[in-house]
């Protein structure tokens, strides 16, 4: 796999959430043109983009902001997790509890609630911004 897209509306604030989980700002562009247009399926498509690297460098993110067409809205604005399509994307966290107040800052809140399983992962699913679910996995022992 090479990369997860998430299109937002605040692309400066989704950098800056999955910024204090630990990903790095790999770098930002625009996109257009034709072959874009024939990319996605639409027309005069004109994105700001930034792309978002683990740690690790094994995985990424690319989070887009349309500028045209307009991004449009899929459905409730905090969709419960059990709605189809992509839910979430998890992370793996040396202190989950850390992870969760820090992007509390940025606006995130608990879907549910910071749970254990047995005793391997102690776990949670957090909303971030545009409603973005994102899970968090602690690894014990």
């Amino acid at each position: 796999m090479d990369n997860v897209g998430i299109v937002v509306d605040d692309l400066e604030a989704a950098i800056a959430f999955f910024v204090e989980l630990g990903m790095e700002l790999e770098g930002k562009g625009q996109i257009e043109g034709v072959w874009a247009d024939r990319t996605v399926g639409l027309d005069g498509v004109r994105c700001d983009i930034a792309m978002m690297r683990t740690p690790d460098g094994h995985g990424r993110l690319e989070l887009a902001k349309y500028q045209n067409p307009a991004a449009i809205g899929a459905g409730p604005h905090n969709p419960p997790h059990n709605t189809l399509g992509m839910h979430r994307v998890m992370f793996a966290v040396g202190d989950i509890e850390d992870v969760v107040a820090r992007l509390r800052t940025h606006g995130a809140e608990l879907v549910g609630e910071l749970a254990q399983y047995g005793d391997s992962y102690r776990l949670c699913y957090v909303r971030g911004p545009e409603g973005i679910i994102v899970g968090l996995a602690e690894q014990l022992g």
